[in-house]
């Protein structure tokens, strides 16, 4: 059986990588559209919510829910799993 505490060791380990791919290539694509002059993430939100307008509730209501989720305990306690 495996130690429990290697085991998450290793997956926040992989998590910790996720976020950090997800950091440097939205620096990289913003870097780039500004190099090229091209649109970047905001002119493309900012065109986004022009042609539906819905999309910014959208947007900010699954922001919100997520925010819950991860620091209010929206699913579950600030306990932690044993």
């Amino acid at each position: 059986m495996p130690d429990i505490l290697a085991v998450e060791s290793d997956q926040m380990i992989l998590w910790s990588i996720w976020l950090a791919v997800i950091v440097i290539s939205f620096a990289l694509f913003e870097g780039l559209a500004l190099y090229r002059k091209t649109p970047t993430l905001s002119r493309y939100v900012w065109t986004l919510s022009k042609a539906w307008p819905p999309f910014p509730y959208f947007a900010g209501f699954i922001t919100g829910f997520l925010v819950c989720h991860f620091f209010w305990g929206g699913i579950v306690s600030f306990a932690p799993v044993q």
